[in-house]
């Protein structure tokens, strides 16, 4: 790997971990509005899959170790264990995948925005049902659907973002 494909890995797993600070909890849900998810869609529109991925993976990893990248400058396995772990488990997935389907029109950019947030919604909602004990119609009333408008805006900011930066190269 070269050191600009480190670079840029590092570049995206770095805008992630900032826009985590971006930290609304919601007096219902354990779940916070964050800007995490603008971060693993502009690495999905803006690296490779592989790419996007390990920003995602070491993204994760750094946060496991103790690093405050998660949620409002949160760290630590314990947060990976709570009730948000399962969407920080589908940011590895969601990246790569919209790094997969993303193409150069508008209409197939936001297809692969919405199944990015498919494989970042459904695992942390099976896995918000499981570490509350909630159902998951609750868990999917509490962790999915209040935070549909802002991952929609979140999405149209990445597409414009994305228009404005190149995309990288390579698969």
């Amino acid at each position: 790997m070269r050191a600009r494909d480190i670079t840029l890995i590092a570049l995206l797993l770095a805008v992630t971990g900032i826009l985590s600070l971006i930290s609304i909890p919601l007096p219902f849900s354990p779940v916070p509005v964050t800007g995490q998810t603008l971060g693993v869609m502009l690495a999905g529109m803006l690296l490779p899959p592989r790419k996007a991925g390990l920003a995602m993976l070491a993204y994760l990893l750094l946060g496991a170790a103790g690093a405050p990248v998660f949620a409002g400058g949160s760290g630590g396995f314990s947060v990976i264990a709570g009730p948000t772990g399962g969407y920080l488990l589908g940011f590895v997935p969601a990246a790569m995948t919209i790094a997969l389907l993303r193409g150069p029109r508008l209409l197939r950019q936001a297809a692969a925005l919405t199944a990015g947030l498919l494989c970042i919604y459904v695992p942390g909602t099976v896995w918000l049902s499981q570490v509350t004990g909630l159902g998951i119609r609750t868990a999917l009333a509490l962790g999915v659907l209040p935070y549909l408008p802002g991952d929609l805006f979140k999405a149209a900011i990445t597409i414009a973002v994305a228009a404005k930066l190149k995309p990288a190269p390579g698969r």
